[in-house]
């Protein structure tokens, strides 16, 4: 692909994809690792919400939530998901499409470690995605995991990640004219190459 310059060179996309982030990690002022996750339901109805990606692998993107949400849910239930990363300030995108397996293992656990002991009290409280009658009862939540787990609690069972294999991966950036520039990678398995085609915008 001749014309696949500039911010678009590479023959691996995850270093791309990880290229890119740490430019946005530059001029974002929040969460430059947002994506827009979207599911489907069991009847095939469309779901998204904001989560944060915390890991480009070498072959796959990951992320946490508790098992119970009706995110993880949707997942296990079609085993795929897709999401969009948008930065505003550079002007380009990044969307995956593919296939999503757990991350429940010691790098689940390392990861849980890793955050504020505010956040992993939280993971054990909130029952992410139910109805909850008020925001006191969630505090009274808090408080009875803080008593039982301590200042060190564990990863909890119903809380882990979750790792995208792509099979689709567009490279978006903004041109003039709204002619903008897009490279769509694709493959079948993991251990296919990579199809590369530029789109119209």
């Amino acid at each position: 692909m001749s014309d696949r310059t500039g911010i678009f060179a590479g023959e691996d996309p995850f270093a791309l994809a990880r290229a890119w982030l740490a430019e946005a990690e530059q001029a974002e002022l929040n969460d430059p690792n947002a994506i827009a996750l979207s599911t489907v339901d069991a009847e095939g109805m469309p779901n998204v919400r904001m989560v944060l990606l915390k890991e480009i692998e070498d072959g796959a993107f990951v992320f946490y939530t508790n098992y119970g949400s009706a995110k993880a849910q949707e997942i296990e239930g079609a085993g795929k998901a897709a999401f969009v990363m948008h930065w505003k300030s550079l002007r380009r995108q990044i969307r995956v499409r593919g296939t999503v397996t757990r991350e429940d293992g010691p790098q689940a656990d390392a990861y849980y470690h890793s955050r504020s002991l505010k956040s992993r009290i939280g993971a054990w409280a909130s029952q992410q995605s139910q109805p909850l009658s008020s925001r006191a009862s969630l505090m009274a939540d808090v408080a009875k995991v803080t008593a039982t787990h301590g200042p060190s609690p564990k990863r909890p069972p119903f809380w882990g990640g979750y790792r995208i294999t792509p099979e689709e991966i567009e490279f978006w950036a903004d041109g003039a004219f709204r002619l903008h520039d897009r490279f769509r990678w694709r493959r079948r398995n993991p251990a296919d190459p990579w199809s590369i085609t530029r789109l119209n915008p």
